[in-house]
């Protein structure tokens, strides 16, 4: 018997499942110490940022500080102050914040505190160009990046050496305040180092790297970005004694999201086979892939076998091929569907726990044996063509919309074979 008798209402349940998991209000206060003494500040930047101060708040009562979200991400808190600026790519509005906070940080002492928080969005929305770079070059640089195909890994050790707050730099102002650094992390592997570009990590990497990244994705750039990245390197190492007085906390991954999602899946009576948590590459290719391996266990299913999940986390790509919007959980979605071609009992979900796919202001997209008849199979193939799943995804109602969900722990992905 099929305990499933909702497929669509089942998968956004597990969606929901795995946003609420990393909800900074449910588990953040968990991470903070007693509220120390003197003067505390909290600063910080991503799209979970401004839920994150919200719970810091709520835990300690309002606190000085400053924190950078998305536009649309604000919350109400007592002390911090909130900015709202743009992501993925920079913008004028953060670039004015990062300015003023690392204001805020000069000057400390070793009796004081800072409370970090970041998450992912915090790469563009902590904006501090190195001299001789103009943020129009370094909003150029960024967006070529994005439509490159890079991995998040690579296109953050290009941002790290063009900042002045990246790759432990913030956490270098602060000193020598004792800092302590919570992170919800979106990026595969869970590495400080990576998450928001490491503001306040120390990094081993080199201008030469950044070079290497801009070299083999075939990013043009000015004639400013080459002579900053053939200078000296402005990141912290590791070993630095700025950072001794640094912790950094991931209170958050993908990972929980994902057994959380399993948890309810196991409960409603399915078998559970999960990828990974940190699945990286191209969306259309991994889709490929696991339309083969759910098809391949559903010909292997027998009378009577419950329904099996296959889940998956991660940070997918799409390399801009034409003038659509992009998405990797759209992309994956398109290419899933297209891969499947109507296979009766395969369903799937395909969303950005931060609700918003790439660009697009959706999560992401679902499918079913039936979402190629609505789109017909030659519009599905032309929109995958020109990276314009979504435009086709909201014209046959198949969008997943949440609005800002105050987290982001990465992509989510849930293909449900009866």
């Amino acid at each position: 018997m099929n305990p499933v008798t909702d497929p669509a209402a089942f998968l956004r349940a597990l969606f929901d499942r795995a946003v609420g998991a990393a909800d900074p209000m449910r588990m953040l206060a968990a991470h903070l110490p007693p509220k120390p003494s003197g003067r505390v500040l909290v600063i910080g930047a991503g799209k979970a940022s401004a839920r994150m101060a919200e719970a810091a708040e709520a835990a300690w009562d309002p606190c000085d500080g400053l924190v950078i979200t998305r536009y649309g991400h604000a919350r109400p808190c007592r002390g911090v102050q909130i900015v709202e600026a743009a992501h993925p790519v920079p913008d004028t509005a953060g670039a004015e914040a990062t300015g003023r906070m690392l204001s805020l940080l000069e000057g400390l002492t070793d009796k004081d505190f800072v409370l970090a928080l970041i998450s992912g969005g915090a790469s563009a929305l902590l904006c501090a160009p190195v001299p001789g770079v103009t943020l129009a070059e370094k909003q150029a640089v960024n967006a070529a990046l994005l439509a490159s195909g890079a991995p998040i890994g690579q296109m953050n050790t290009v941002r790290k050496h063009l900042s002045r707050v990246k790759g432990g730099q913030l956490a270098a102002a602060a000193w020598p305040a004792r800092m302590l650094s919570l992170m919800i992390s979106d990026v595969p592997g869970d590495d400080p180092a990576f998450i928001g570009s490491g503001p306040t990590v120390g990094d081993a990497s080199t201008p030469a790297d950044a070079l290497a990244v801009l070299d083999r994705w075939s990013i043009p750039v000015p004639a400013s970005v080459t002579r900053a990245l053939q200078g000296a390197s402005r990141v912290v190492p590791p070993s630095d004694p700025r950072l001794l007085r640094v912790g950094n906390r991931v209170i958050a991954a993908p990972a929980q999201s994902l057994a959380a999602a399993a948890e309810l899946a196991r409960a409603a009576g399915c078998t559970v086979e999960t990828l990974g948590d940190s699945l990286e590459g191209e969306a259309r290719e991994v889709a490929a892939d696991h339309a083969r391996l759910a098809l391949a266990r559903q010909a292997a299913r027998r009378p009577g076998d419950p329904p099996l999940l296959i889940l998956s986390g991660g940070e997918l790509t799409v390399t801009r091929r034409g003038n659509g919007i992009g998405g990797p959980n759209a992309e994956y979605c398109l290419a899933l569907a297209l891969a499947l071609n109507g296979a009766a009992g395969i369903h799937a979900l395909a969303c950005d726990t931060d609700g918003i796919d790439g660009a697009a202001p959706v999560a992401g997209a679902m499918i079913g044996p039936g979402t190629l008849a609505r789109a017909t199979p030659t519009d599905a193939a032309r929109a995958l063509a020109c990276n314009d799943a979504h435009a086709l995804f909201g014209r046959i109602s198949a969008q997943v919309v949440t609005g800002p969900t105050l987290t982001n722990v990465n992509d989510f992905r849930a293909i449900l074979v009866l």
